[in-house]
């Protein structure tokens, strides 16, 4: 077994048994997971919840109840979300994709593989490696991890990932690291957020107060 193998089942374990299951992705229904996975680009999940609480009030959290409003109306109720016009287009062209994909049924894309899925998600303009992933994990239950900011942060300081990489080669890093599980992807990711927020904060980690403190390359220097 690999060090680097060691430490990320032992992030895992540590994060689990501290805060105890996640229980993610918040979200009634496949497609709202996926709404929620656009509209939180580039904003935090407080302002995310404000804009699905609009979009469900007005009975547009269905493919075909948002389908059936203008987009001038759609910017109005994910304003609280940012980039309201930006997310606007996605979000149709999101729709689009599924009007040809699957006849505008998320749940139908459950029939394809991750490996032709993934592709053609990554194909619709403004869906990037983070959003897709999260669509295809916790929306459709396919076995993809997600990584995201605080995956990076937290990996870089316990030095697990080399100082200049991308997406991918961290995702498969982690993945060979753990099993090959819809379950272990979906919580692994959801407790680096938690813990994230908790100690691996950007400007002001925590380490002296992390239960993972142990597992840095140096505990007796931790970073400051």
């Amino acid at each position: 077994m690999s060090r680097r193998g060691d430490t990320i089942r032992g992030l895992y374990q540590v994060f689990g048994q501290t805060l105890g299951p996640s229980h993610w992705w918040p979200g009634d229904t496949p497609f709202e997971v996926a709404v929620g996975a656009i509209l939180t680009q580039n904003t935090n999940w407080k302002n995310v919840e404000r804009a699905i609480a609009n979009l469900k009030e007005a009975g547009a959290m269905t493919e075909s109840g948002l389908r059936a409003l203008a987009p001038e109306a759609v910017e109005e109720l994910i304003r609280p979300a940012g980039h309201f016009r930006i997310k606007t287009k996605r979000l149709a062209l999101f729709l689009d994709f599924l009007e040809q994909e699957s006849g505008l049924d998320i749940e139908n894309l459950s029939t394809q593989s991750l490996y032709d899925l993934r592709p053609k998600l990554l194909s619709v303009r403004g869906i990037g490696p983070e959003t897709a992933d999260s669509i295809l994990c916790y929306a459709l239950g396919k076995p993809t991890f997600v990584v995201d900011a605080y995956t990076v942060r937290m990996f870089s300081r316990h030095g697990l990932i080399p100082e200049v990489t991308d997406y991918h080669e961290v995702q498969e890093i982690i993945q060979s690291a753990l099993p090959e599980t819809v379950q272990d992807y979906n919580e692994f990711h959801a407790l680096i957020v938690r813990a994230g927020k908790e100690w691996c904060s950007k400007s002001k980690p925590k380490c002296a107060l992390c239960p993972a403190r142990n597992l840095l390359p140096d505990p007796d220097r931790l970073p400051q």
